[in-house]
């Protein structure tokens, strides 16, 4: 009996992404539950459904060549196949949906075999290993199915929740096998983000007068460039501290100054005035001319000039344009925002476990980052608690890769050490229903149990499970709402899968 494998891609819209495909056999035909053979490589996941096996008859087993990394369909493989370590004549070729393959063999002999599927590609070259049942006939095969109830390695459950591998191929879908792992204990807390010291500066003002905004349009968060001018302070028409009066005296205490100067070089020649008055004359012009040119290079001819000494973005204003500043008030604050500083504060019953901190992870939105991410370090942390708090600040630095904006407040998960192996799982793998929490058990690469679990502790990353889960067990970890959506488009047809036909 032949048979022909095809399957189609999924619909635009997501409900019918998660309709399930549909067996359809012909009516003259004879229906055998399908096998299910599922193996994992260092670089693939290797799925195949085929009809039993009988000897002397050709049987077909439809692939699906999954890659690890992400869980998409891997095509143009070659595929080899060996029965018992043996190579036979078998005919592998892709079908049209890139990840299939059809693979068509004749055992020869009945009882136990290993078929393995040596996949070659650029990616990678690996060996799956699958383990056979042959039938000496069709009567031995019904005898088995009648007192047995036969299947393969792997027998889905009626209740399992259908998500074929085209449906995954197209999303963010992944699963992993959880397994006893150490997991660094958590304190969790509120933290805010605060500027970097060193990346930002405080622009003064260098003289009393009106402030003229170079731009009257000047907002907080505007960018700058080094050198640009941010405002002037003006005293023009001002009687005390004028800054048009003060150029001018300066400008005429410099040229008095470098004329005496000059002078008493040449007398000094003839040795009419000694080394002492020179040298005092000398001082006298190298101050009136740095005045002269400080007050020149910061003057409008109204008043000084202020500006950025950094490129960057304007961070606060502190003052109006119009009002009035006396010398050193500060002006505006000029950040590059490149580094950032992180401010978590935690109780002091967390103490003794601040001296182990290992890392830390932020929660703000729908995202987390982790210290690695943004190329962070642990500054320090306080020994005491601060007069106007009772808790202990614990400061992080890192580098803004996030565009994150000073002043938010985001969720710190500080981690510490500790020797403690648990059983945990992805965030992104958890669902909530009411109260209760469940993740997606793989049965088979298209079948998935929901199982209620009970979660412990969280790091923002990943979830400790305290019952519910098996070590060894494969669990969804990308992509469990999508799994969840598939439930509920299920339909009453008890052997959804892929589309055949004879």
């Amino acid at each position: 009996m032949s048979q022909r494998f095809f399957s189609f891609l999924l619909a635009g819209a997501m409900v019918c992404a998660l309709a399930a495909c549909r067996h359809h056999h012909d009516e003259h035909g004879h229906h055998h539950d399908a096998e299910h053979y599922t193996a994992y490589t260092a670089h693939y996941e290797l799925y195949a459904e085929a009809e039993p096996f009988i000897v002397g008859q050709e049987a077909s087993l439809l692939l699906h060549l999954t890659r690890l990394t992400d869980f998409k369909p891997v095509g143009d493989a070659n595929i080899a196949v060996l029965v018992d370590g043996k190579a036979v004549d078998a005919h592998a070729h892709a079908e049209e949906t890139q990840g299939l393959y059809h693979i068509a063999l004749t055992p020869q002999k009945s009882g136990h075999s290993h078929l393995s599927l040596v996949v070659g590609h650029p990616y990678a070259t690996d060996t799956a290993t699958f383990h056979l049942d042959v039938f000496a006939s069709h009567e031995e095969m019904h005898h088995h199915e009648g007192h047995h109830h036969h299947h393969s390695e792997e027998e889905p459950a009626a209740d399992g929740i259908t998500f074929t591998k085209e449906q995954s191929w197209q999303v963010d879908f992944a699963t992993a096998v959880v397994r006893q792992q150490p997991f660094d204990a958590v304190i969790r807390t509120t933290a805010q983000i605060l500027p970097s010291q060193g990346d930002e500066r405080v622009v003064t003002a260098k003289s009393s007068g009106i402030v003229v905004l170079s731009q009257p349009n000047w907002v907080e968060g505007s960018a700058v460039r080094a050198g640009q001018p941010l405002c002037t302070i003006e005293s023009a028409d001002m009687a005390d501290n004028n800054m048009v009066v003060r150029l001018q005296q300066a400008a005429a205490a410099y040229e008095e100054a470098s004329a005496t100067y000059e002078r008493q070089q040449k007398l000094a020649e003839d040795r009419i005035v000694s080394q002492t008055e020179l040298d005092r004359s000398r001082s006298r012009y190298e101050e009136a001319k740095a005045l002269y040119e400080s007050l020149r290079r910061n003057s409008t001819g109204r008043g000084t000039q202020a500006v950025s000494p950094m490129g960057g973005f304007i961070r606060e204003i502190n003052v109006r344009n119009g009002s009035y500043v006396e010398a050193g008030q500060p002006l505006m604050v000029i950040s590059q925002n490149r580094d950032l500083m992180v401010r978590a504060e935690v109780p002091p019953r967390y103490y003794p476990q601040l001296h182990h901190i290992t890392s830390a992870h932020f929660a703000l939105g729908d995202s987390v980052y982790t210290l690695d991410d943004l190329q962070g370090t642990l500054v320090g942390y306080g020994h005491s608690t601060e007069a106007a708090s009772t808790l202990i600040p614990v400061t992080f630095r890192v580098r803004n890769s996030a565009g994150w904006v000073p002043g938010t407040f985001l969720t710190a998960y500080i981690l510490t050490a500790s020797d403690s192996e648990v059983l945990s799982v992805p965030n992104s793998g958890i669902v909530e229903e009411m109260g209760n929490h469940f993740v997606f058990v793989q049965q088979t690469p298209e079948r998935f149990e929901k199982r209620l679990v009970t979660l412990g502790a969280t790091d923002g990353l990943r979830t400790v499970v305290a019952s519910g889960l098996r070590p060894g067990e494969r669990v969804v970890t990308r992509g469990a709402a999508l799994v969840k959506m598939a439930q509920a488009t299920a339909t009453l047809d008890p052997h959804a899968g892929h589309v055949h036909s004879h």
